[in-house]
């Protein structure tokens, strides 16, 4: 951590969004719903560390407890994207031949389609809420991490210890479970980490766009897309919640790089 100065900020940055999303749960200066006219468009000040909207809500209520509704929001998302990126793209690769041309063209087929526009016929058919953007950001956002595991899969299939274990009797199992896991592991952190960033992103698109949590939850997405008509009357308004999805998607990506510059042995060799 201390010589790893790109991990070191990833996980300040991170933590410090973790933090605001577990204070929101004890401890807000206000009620984030609750409206009041006598401060609408209330400048920062120490009745209102941030300001308030137009509704006369306090801003940095309703930025703590969008926090929690977007971090936990992406961390579902992505525990989808996991489980069926890394499953997809093992069984691309270990599966015969007549089921793994089918699963790379499906990949494929999902890797190109956007993670908005499919959570926008989601939306459509079931309706927008927490629940679709969830589905659809961890689904759009697989087939990245299925492409990538296929991929790893393959250079270690083709190495001396997994053909020695064919040769000595060992299953697709076992051989799974003892040689192609732990050997991905470290990828799949450093994929976990640019995949909750992209999730974050997504979610807070999805917000703005009125497809994902549903008023009156805050979200930083939602609080960007409410006070764009006041950018020319109060622009802050509009500068806090975005400066809140800056810090938490940079925060992952540093995160996803430092894990990259720890654990993969020929960065850590190169800066000797």
């Amino acid at each position: 951590m201390k010589r790893n100065r790109t991990l070191f900020l990833g996980v300040s940055l991170v933590s410090f969004s973790v933090v605001m999303a577990l204070l929101s749960i004890f401890w807000t200066p206000y009620d984030p719903l609750e409206i009041n006219p006598d401060s609408s468009l209330a400048k920062p000040s120490w009745s209102h560390l941030l300001g308030a909207d137009v509704l006369g809500r306090d801003v940095l209520s309703n930025i703590l407890v969008g926090s929690r509704t977007t971090l936990i929001t992406a961390f579902l998302a992505v525990m989808i994207t996991m489980v069926l990126g890394v499953i997809a793209g093992i069984s691309a690769s270990v599966s015969p031949r007549w089921f793994k041309s089918p699963a790379i063209y499906g990949i494929d087929i999902v890797l190109a389609l956007p993670t908005v526009l499919f959570a926008i016929v989601l939306a459509a058919i079931y309706g927008p809420s927490t629940l679709t953007a969830v589905v659809a950001i961890g689904i759009a956002t697989a087939a990245a991490v299925a492409q990538v595991t296929r991929r790893e899969v393959n250079v270690i299939l083709t190495s001396d210890f997994v053909i020695a274990a064919y040769a000595s009797g060992s299953g697709k199992g076992r051989i799974i479970r003892r040689h192609i896991l732990p050997n991905i592991r470290a990828s799949l952190f450093i994929q976990a980490s640019g995949a909750s960033a992209l999730a974050i992103l997504a979610e807070s698109t999805l917000s703005y766009l009125g497809l994902g949590t549903t008023p009156p939850a805050p979200s930083w997405g939602r609080m960007m897309a409410s006070s764009q008509q006041y950018l020319l009357i109060d622009p802050i308004v509009a500068l806090w919640p975005g400066f809140a999805i800056v810090i938490t998607v940079l925060g992952f990506n540093l995160l996803g790089d430092g894990l990259r510059e720890a654990l993969d042995p020929t960065l850590r060799s190169s800066k000797l």
